[in-house]
């Protein structure tokens, strides 16, 4: 008897869990198990140790599907033993010690570095101040949204979850994809992950292929295309 997977739906940097909600709705329509968590985004280490522990309490098998930074989040958190699969939405997908500034460095530069903003904030303990990165609010549409309803977009762009600075230099430890199916879509359309980055770390990692015209938040732009590509893994892991 076959055991579909619980999908495990990872964000990433600038986002937060509400931008699964359309992807979420038609797999919980299909009868799939899904959980959305929040992802802290204060370091790669902690953000993978954190989705690891929503992993770990889930009975039966997970697949992960991580968007962006959430890339790198779960190809270190998909080495917990109950992941049978990876899938990667417009995401960064990491080699063991190397960080998201090395991959990203390898590649022309997107339209994302010139619109990033750095805010301090306070760290328990220390006193030295953390950044926190986001996106200039003026110009979060066009770089990571520009075909998303404009009325959605306006309300993304002012209630962005920042990445620590911090994180863009940390390097991921083993990755799951060397040992575990994965699937990636590209977004073509993408000024915020040069589609090039994406191309080259889901060839690494063997991954089956999907190229969508869309901007980042491929999830809200082609919703259908990645509950598709979802469906796919899910029947392939499944059993």
């Amino acid at each position: 008897m076959s055991v579909t997977p619980t999908v495990v739906l990872v964000h990433g940097a600038f986002a937060d869990a509400s931008s699964f909600a359309r992807v979420a709705s038609d797999l919980l329509d299909d009868g799939t198990r899904v959980i959305v968590p929040a992802v802290p985004n204060r370091s790669l280490s902690g953000d993978a140790a954190y989705i690891a522990s929503v992993v770990r309490q889930v009975e039966g098998p997970v697949l992960l599907v991580g968007h962006s930074y959430g890339g790198a989040v779960i190809t270190v958190a998909g080495r917990e033993e109950n992941v049978v699969g990876l899938v990667y939405l417009a995401a960064y997908v990491l080699d063991e010690n190397e960080s998201l500034g090395q991959l990203q460095g390898g590649f022309p530069e997107s339209p994302l570095a010139q619109a990033l903003v750095y805010t301090p904030f306070p760290v328990e303990g220390s006193a030295e101040p953390g950044v926190d990165v986001s996106v200039d609010v003026a110009r979060f549409p066009e770089i990571f949204a520009a075909d998303v309803d404009p009325a959605l977009t306006r309300v993304l762009a002012v209630s962005q979850r920042p990445l620590t600075g911090a994180a863009f230099g940390e390097p991921g430890t083993a990755p799951a994809w060397k040992d575990k199916p994965s699937w990636g879509i590209v977004a073509t359309a993408d000024k915020a992950i040069n589609p090039d980055v994406q191309r080259f770390g889901y060839e690494r990692a063997q991954a089956k292929v999907t190229e969508v015209d869309s901007s980042h938040l491929v999830m809200h732009a082609q919703p259908a295309a990645v509950v598709g590509v979802i469906r796919e893994a899910l029947a392939s892991v499944a059993g």
